[in-house]
């Protein structure tokens, strides 16, 4: 589980990416969520600042997160394409704060390939690609060029489109051959298998029952052969379920995380850091007890 001892660097360092390896397999990793948006659904507009999204993001390290994964375009449904000079100007600034001063590594969450590279200049060692290649698949050549992780998602259309008719006729199924085909691709471009992770996409163009599905065939995508990260923390399928806000979606979120870690999820993206590093604690502590 994510240590609650500060993961900061006392000194500044600029170690190789391909250094920063993720313990994966050993335990579940959790991945802190940082959006520098006016508009995600979740903390939209809470970290604009440069300052205030730094701070914020030490604090998770301190809180025991395993890695910061730093959004500038928003990905709520209904969320339309952000250029992508005004997506580099959002993020830039706090990955270049952040460079150096985290013991953790910090992944990028965008699809367009210009995006990635300027983050991996500044330091990033994971690209979180909600499209799976499907936008920009030049965002391979970047995670091949950097040797960084790369995380293919499953989504539906667009942020814009993706809850607009939600029909499969195979959720499972489908979903798996997206992800085996996305992970085929990046393979081709010459990504190694241990650097690509999958995401099945929680509430990216599916229904609640549909993401309660997901979490319950946690299994069938890891067996793809590759890490699974889920991406549940607050969202609408919980809010729907329990009749609450999004502030109030914590134990919920912390359920999802639970679930999933204890069906094979490699990495769980969270809001609430430290809470689930606590939960997380108390369930390794069964698993290793005689």
């Amino acid at each position: 589980m994510g240590s609650l001892k500060p993961k900061i660097q006392t000194e500044v360092a600029e170690p190789a990416v391909a250094e920063k390896r993720l313990p994966l397999g050993e335990r579940p990793l959790i991945m802190g969520v940082l959006n520098v948006t006016p508009d995600s659904f979740s903390d939209g507009g809470q970290h604009l600042d440069p300052d205030r999204a730094t701070d914020r993001a030490i604090k998770m390290a301190e809180e025991g997160a395993d890695i910061i994964d730093i959004g500038g375009e928003s990905t709520r449904p209904g969320a339309l394409d952000l250029p992508t000079a005004e997506e580099i100007k959002r993020v830039m600034p706090v990955l270049e704060r952040l460079h150096g001063k985290l013991a953790i590594p910090l992944s990028i969450d965008t699809k367009k390939s210009a995006v990635a590279r300027e983050a991996c200049q500044a330091g990033a060692s994971i690209i979180n690609d909600i499209s799976a290649l499907s936008n920009d698949d030049k965002i391979a050549d970047v995670a091949k060029e950097y040797k960084t992780y790369l995380i293919l998602m499953h989504m539906r259309g667009t942020p814009a489109t993706m809850q607009q008719n939600i029909h499969y006729d195979d959720l499972i199924g489908e979903i798996s051959d997206f992800l085996r085909r996305a992970a085929a691709k990046a393979l081709a471009h010459g990504i190694a298998k241990n650097n690509i992770i999958i995401d099945p996409g929680i509430g990216f163009g599916k229904t609640v029952e549909h993401n309660f599905s997901l979490l319950k065939h946690i299994p069938a995508f890891a067996r793809l052969g590759y890490p699974v990260l889920i991406g549940a923390s607050r969202k609408s399928f919980i809010g729907k379920t329990l009749d609450l806000p999004v502030e109030e979606r914590l134990t919920g979120s912390l359920a999802a995380a639970i679930y999933g870690v204890l069906n094979g999820v490699s990495i769980v993206r969270v809001h609430d850091v430290v809470q689930t590093v606590r939960a997380l604690k108390i369930i390794e502590g069964i698993a290793k007890a005689d």
